[in-house]
């Protein structure tokens, strides 16, 4: 396969940087480009204020930041960009990219619930980037705009997935404890979060609720059905530097026969990511903790290369309104639920149009 030329938007940001990581050594994408708002002109080993815990790529030390510019891009050959742009310029150059011809796949809010635009959890509904054929029809360009959900959004629908399927779903209560990194770079100062928890995040909450049904949702023709779900959700913020913990109750339509069979149910999940082996894509989609105090985010963030969510504290509760099952997962949520989230979402992408199926 050809290398497919790369621009990463936004690419000093902690997104941006979680792209640039995972991205080195990838077989078939080749970043040529970063785009920046304030370091335009500079090399992006002296602009980046490196904040992933392995270290900068050589390679892209030495990559001249470019402005985030449409025509400047297509102009240079970029393919494909991987957007970190944030949401209140995204949509502008995002749209313009895709009128030049370049595929994005992005990180940024605007566009997720547009129901052309395929918001994709790569192992939970790959086949829904068959929304892209309608795309290009109805907005006349020959790129395509691809979306990875919100952060919480991906760990949580990679853990209902395998639920939904095997048990049925009719109710889902998740408090989410999320980590500071979620909040980019200079997000939170420290007073706020040292000795504290902050119990609202602005705008998560709807997310959580709303960008769930539509990921769990059917393809059936050129739309997408929303699952029809009942979700509560309360989104809270806490000093964790990476990785978001969700405590989970999720009311089954039928009760499995111990939590022994839940847990292989979770641990046996695969999809077409894993079949077709897509570079990005964990092994192991679901890994369950046995342990009564795990998952942890020390411990358990870089599960499957941060791609993996982690399941523990399984228990079955048998209520008079039919059977609960109460949760604690953990996903990383600049890998999972940002940057490798995008990435796998263009690996599928390809993968679709390798196959013939687009």
């Amino acid at each position: 396969m050809d290398r497919v030329r790369a621009a990463v938007l936004g690419g000093t940001g902690l997104v941006g940087q979680r792209f640039i990581q995972l991205l080195d050594g990838h077989p078939f994408i080749e970043v040529t480009h970063i785009t920046g708002r304030s370091s335009v002109g500079r090399l992006y080993g002296e602009a980046v204020d490196w904040r992933v815990e392995v270290s900068i790529p050589e390679w892209a030390r030495e990559i001249k930041v470019s402005p985030s510019d449409p025509e400047l891009l297509a102009r240079e050959g970029v393919e494909v960009a991987f957007s970190a742009l944030p949401a209140s310029i995204a949509a502008d150059i995002e749209v313009g990219l895709a009128k030049r011809g370049i595929d994005v796949a992005s990180n940024a809010r605007p566009m997720r619930m547009d129901p052309d635009v395929p918001l994709l959890n790569g192992e939970v509904n790959h086949s829904h980037v068959k929304l892209v054929k309608l795309q290009r029809e109805t907005r006349g360009w020959k790129g395509v705009i691809l979306k990875n959900p919100n952060c919480s959004t991906a760990i949580l629908t990679l853990y209902l997935k395998p639920l939904l399927d095997e048990y049925g779903l009719e109710r889902v209560m998740v408090t989410t404890l999320q980590a500071i990194s979620g909040a980019g770079l200079r997000g939170l100062p420290a007073m706020y979060m040292v000795d504290n928890l902050v119990p609202y995040i602005s705008g998560e909450e709807w997310k959580i609720e709303n960008e769930s049904r539509k990921i769990l949702g059917s393809l059936a023709g050129d739309e997408v059905e929303h699952l029809d779900l009942e979700i509560t959700s309360t989104a809270t913020r806490v000093p964790v530097i990476d990785g978001h913990t969700e405590v989970v109750y999720a009311k089954l339509s039928r009760r499995p026969e111990d939590i022994g069979e839940v847990a292989r149910v979770l641990g046996g999940f695969r999809s077409a990511p894993q079949e077709w082996s897509l570079p990005t894509a964990p092994e192991k989609p679901l890994v369950v903790r046995d342990g009564e105090d795990r998952p942890q985010p020390r411990l358990d963030r870089l599960e499957g290369d941060g791609m993996s969510v982690v399941v523990g504290r399984l228990s079955l509760i048998d209520s008079r309104d039919g059977p609960w099952l109460r949760s604690v997962i953990l996903g990383h949520n600049t890998i999972r639920g940002a940057a490798g989230a995008a990435i796998l979402a263009y690996e599928v992408y390809r993968a679709y149009q390798d196959k013939g199926l687009l």
